[in-house]
């Protein structure tokens, strides 16, 4: 069972390594970005020997019982050496100088954490007293052993200490940031974080009581590693968030905004690029390009069908959406909606009004994301009962006032 389960993680976390690997390939100047990918390259490691068989299988390749064990706590101070690292360049942005700075002690804070690694290791290579492999219980086994105590409370100090510092910055500048993926993004890194410190919490507290002579293997071995896991995941989404959140909710929109747009192109493809760019390529790819696109090609048809919407197709609209206690937002999207289909049934036909609307686009909020909220349930009501009823009472209102 634990195989399958770390080996999924480890699976999931690679693939989320190998999303921010390549957005730097594409802007490798960015270094936060190429730090981010290095740090959380340390998780999905993480996972892979957490796995009891590979534990196994590397230890007999390399002849040395439980030095698994340190690659896999070396994969985790390689992600808390970037958190620092990130910590320093987040809290030292400004001038020359103020980078400067960052870099200087950057530079010191790598160079303590390689001292202090290098002291764990070669305690663990003096106080490991057998050859037993211990995948599961390594921590309560050698709960005796100065020497791979030393390795535990070493790896902890710099594994805590790097979570409670990007645990602490993270929400302060989410709160900075107001509602975006990225806010998002670094709200769930610090709960990734804070349930991280529960894992390390949960070590020390079982050391202590080891110590005192009651083990909890529950505790040691049962409730850390599998908030480690769930925690290590966690971070990764955040760190993923920002830039797979915009790109979710493009294709969502895109999804709700596509029926609408292949039918009221259909009466004007002119105003379309053309959809082979857009069938011919991987279809996840350009996903915000390609539904703001849909977006601007639906605008362009309103405008030119403004002409031919007479001002009661609105207050007919907005007369039935109040009828039936509709609230503001679908309210907007029943009439613009009633009045997209009646401007392009009018342009069929040719029935230019003498007194045309205003307008027939309704502008729920200058944010371009909620506008293009509004222009999805557009589409959502499009072929709504309620927009039917209005063009069927238009169209008895047009007929009664033919001679």
């Amino acid at each position: 069972m634990f195989d399958a389960l770390y080996l999924t993680f480890s699976a999931i976390a690679w693939a989320i390594v190998g999303y921010k690997a390549r957005a730097w390939f594409r802007d490798r100047g960015n270094t936060d970005l190429g730090l981010t990918a290095l740090m959380t390259s340390g998780v999905p490691v993480v996972f892979l020997f957490s796995a009891p068989s590979v534990y196994r299988a590397f230890d007999r390749l390399t002849g040395v019982a439980n030095l698994a064990m340190v690659f896999l706590y070396s994969a985790v101070v390689l992600f808390a050496s970037g958190a620092t690292v990130l910590l320093l360049r987040w809290t030292s942005r400004g001038d020359a100088a103020a980078h400067a700075r960052a870099a200087a002690r950057s530079r010191f804070a790598v160079a303590a954490l390689a001292v202090a690694w290098t002291t764990a290791i070669v305690c663990f290579a003096v106080g490991r007293p057998d050859d037993v492999e211990h995948p599961r219980d390594f921590s309560t086994a050698y709960a005796d052993a100065p020497g791979v105590v030393a390795f535990l409370v070493l790896y902890l100090a710099i594994f805590g200490i790097s979570l409670a510092g990007l645990g602490t910055l993270c929400p302060r500048y989410a709160a900075q940031l107001g509602r975006s993926w990225l806010s998002r993004g670094l709200r769930t890194l610090a709960a990734g974080c804070w349930l991280g410190l529960l894992y390390c919490a949960c070590k020390v507290v079982g050391f202590i009581l080891t110590w005192a002579g009651h083990d909890v293997y529950w505790l040691s071995n049962g409730v850390a590693p599998m908030s480690a896991s769930v925690a290590a995941l966690l971070v990764l989404l955040g760190f993923s968030l920002p830039a797979i959140g915009p790109r979710a909710a493009a294709w969502r929109r895109l999804r709700r905004l596509a029926p609408l747009w292949r039918e009221v192109t259909a009466h004007a493809p002119e105003v379309t690029i053309g959809e082979s760019r857009w069938t011919t390529r991987w279809p996840f790819s350009d996903l915000e390009w390609r539904a703001n696109r849909q977006m601007a090609e639906i605008r362009d048809i309103q405008r030119g069908v403004r002409r031919h919407v007479e001002q009661a197709a609105l207050d007919v609209a907005r007369s039935k959406a109040r009828a039936a206690a509709l609230d503001e937002h679908r309210t907007a999207a029943v009439v613009e909606a009633a009045a997209l289909r009646r401007g392009l049934a009018n342009q069929q036909t040719g029935h230019v009004p003498t007194a045309h609307a205003d307008s027939v686009v309704v502008t729920v909020s200058a944010d371009p994301a909620e506008e293009h909220e509004h222009l999805a349930r557009v589409a959502d009501v499009y072929h709504d009962p309620m927009v039917d009823a209005v063009l069927t009472e238009l169209r008895e209102i047009s007929a009664a006032r033919r001679p």
